[in-house]
């Protein structure tokens, strides 16, 4: 099973620059968040700050009582061998076979003999389809390929936290919808708490349970998928609908000059009433196991239920129906 990742107060500053400061948030044990954010608010920064590849200058990132902020280097390092990371790129060595690349952090970090090596990566290449393709080189390989394998490498020493750096980058549609319904899937074969980066809306409307956003070096929500895809927030629902018009320009958040005549040019027209369209959340493929972090996130969610908006209780209540009609004609 996953573990819960407990962030308080994390302030990281290159130089006098500040990439976000005072994030304070929770990953629920098991359960599969996303983290959006425009280009250049520090999403890639927050992921290697969280596994202790980089130093915050405040605050704390308490996995099983480890401080991977503050802790000892020696505590750090052991912790973070309970991470997997899914790189942007995939992150392969280009000279070494798709079989040596998966089985590198068990060569790094056990003494494993080779037949149990063996045993473990050509369990993780099945359970990413990969199967057969052993002794290919990364540069044989297809893009979908190149995030598949680099996902089995991160599930080598079987992690109990995931970290998926946008794990669609380069990526056309439909190998997206794939490694959507992939990484679901391998939530419910080993239940690990995971966190995905991304600007895809599709997989953060799709994919995850909770869903956080970061802008202006802040952390502007963080919660259930529904209340965030539901959200009023400027910049969230401006980020969700892809708008022009809102706080997020082209290489930074615009001044007020800018918003002030943004407002002005349209206050004579009607109001374009924004909606977006909550589609049901994947379930894993037939003959999967159930998601356990699933049933976790709908406890925690009828305790908060009161205090979330009406918007976002009536998606959770018609995701909720949707699954239970699903489930009376026999879906997964």
């Amino acid at each position: 099973m996953g573990i819960e990742v407990v962030v308080e107060g994390l302030t990281k500053a290159f130089g006098p620059q500040v990439i976000w400061r005072d994030v304070t948030l929770t990953l629920p044990a098991g359960e599969v968040s996303v983290l959006l954010g425009p280009s250049g608010t520090g999403k890639t920064v927050f992921l290697k700050s969280l596994i202790g590849l980089l130093k915050p200058e405040e605050g704390r990132v308490l996995i099983d009582g480890v401080d991977m902020v503050n802790d000892r280097d020696r505590k750090v390092y052991e912790a973070r061998k309970r991470f997997g990371l899914m790189f942007q790129d995939g992150a392969l060595f280009g000279s070494l076979t798709l079989y040596d690349n998966i089985a590198f952090p068990l060569r790094e970090h056990t003494r494993k003999k080779e037949a149990e090596i063996r045993r473990i990566v050509l369990e993780r290449m099945e359970m990413v389809g990969l199967t057969g393709e052993e002794r290919k080189l990364p540069g044989q390989l297809s893009g979908g390929m190149r995030k598949r394998a680099g996902l089995a490498r991160a599930l080598v020493l079987d992690p109990e936290i995931i970290l998926c750096d946008e794990p669609d980058s380069g990526l056309d549609p439909v190998r997206t919808a794939h490694l959507s319904q992939l990484l679901i899937d391998v939530n419910a074969r080993i239940d690990a708490t995971m966190l995905i980066v991304t600007h895809n809306i599709e997989i953060a409307s799709t994919v995850p349970d909770n869903i956080g956003m970061l802008y202006r070096r802040d952390l502007v929500a963080f919660g259930p998928r529904e209340a965030l895809l539901t959200s009023d927030e400027p910049a969230v629902a401006q980020f969700l609908h892809g708008d022009v018009r809102g706080p997020i320009g082209m290489s930074e958040e615009k001044d007020a000059a800018l918003l002030a005549a943004e407002a002005a040019a349209v206050a004579d027209r009607p109001a374009r009433r924004r909606t977006i369209e909550i589609p049901p959340q994947l379930r894993p493929t037939p003959g999967m196991p159930p998601r356990q972090g699933e049933f976790r996130h709908a406890l925690r969610v009828d305790a908060m239920f009161p205090r979330l908006s009406p918007q976002a209780q009536q998606a959770i209540r018609a995701n909720r129906s949707r699954r239970q009609e699903g489930i009376g004609h026999g879906a997964s």
